[in-house]
């Protein structure tokens, strides 16, 4: 009995270490507006089934700077938010990154985060 367990294990350890889904639905390409901010929107799946999705915190990531995205009212799994482009800069790299809480067995939640592949925005003048 004891070795079909140990069998197991490896399988339900796995299980539990599933990664988020990023799906950029911005394009790559802005023209130049007068304010310099340009939108970025994504959206984020995961399978982890103990993910707490009311905890999630999600953000854009610029040059090391984290700017909040807000979730998209209605549409599920979907953030929204603005990427600085400085005046005479033509592109900027960015990626997502979204901080939660999971539910684990006898204790309280604990805290884990996901972040997305690097994106490019191209600024055209």
């Amino acid at each position: 009995m004891l070795k079909k367990i140990l069998m197991l294990l490896p399988v339900l350890l796995l299980a539990g270490c599933t990664t988020g889904q990023f799906t950029r639905l911005t394009p790559n390409q802005q023209p130049r507006n007068a304010n310099n901010l340009y939108p970025v929107e994504t959206s984020f799946d995961s399978q982890q089934q103990s993910l707490r999705w009311d905890s999630i915190k999600a953000y854009v990531v610029v040059n090391g700077q984290p700017y909040a995205l807000r979730q998209v009212p209605v549409v599920k799994n979907r953030w929204e938010g603005l990427v600085p482009v400085p005046a005479g800069v033509k592109s900027v790299s960015y990626r997502f990154k979204f901080d939660y809480l999971y539910n684990v067995f006898g204790g309280p939640p604990k805290p884990n985060s996901e972040a997305s592949k690097t994106f490019i925005l191209k600024v055209a003048d």
